[in-house]
């Protein structure tokens, strides 16, 4: 597994871990269909780590059902996610914010092929202007 896999896996790990802070996930009685959001999205966390076949469609399937079922939350939901997943999850993103993942996939697949050493958190802190 490559580091832009991990970085994608890690930040599904910390955005649930966000999510089980905010309502309606913080309730003690947790309604069914809250409980089965959660599931499902531990579900495509072990797939992602496994790289599971449907991984990149449930992927999408969670990111679209998160944004209409909580779009109260929707800001809590990684824009990196919905460039990882893609798909339908673009629909999502700004022309502008696309360009800007398609350069840093550019920039990561020129270090690849030249067997160059690409940092993707630092080089996707650099692109989006996140360090100072």
């Amino acid at each position: 597994m490559n580091q832009y896999h991990k970085f994608h896996i890690q930040l599904l790990e910390q955005t649930y871990n966000q999510l089980l802070g905010h309502y309606p996930f913080n309730l003690e009685d947790l309604p069914l269909q809250e409980q089965e959001f959660l599931a499902s999205y531990l579900d495509l966390v072990e797939q992602c780590n496994n790289l599971s076949q449907d991984y990149i469609e449930n992927g999408q399937v969670l990111c679209i059902s998160w944004i209409r079922a909580y779009s109260e939350l929707a800001p809590l939901l990684p824009r990196d996610l919905l460039w990882f997943f893609g798909g339908d999850c673009l629909h999502y993103m700004p022309d502008e914010e696309i360009e800007q993942f398609q350069r840093l996939d550019e920039l990561r697949f020129a270090a690849e092929s030249s067997a160059a050493v690409f940092d993707y958190a630092t080089e996707r802190a650099k692109l989006f202007n996140l360090v100072h």
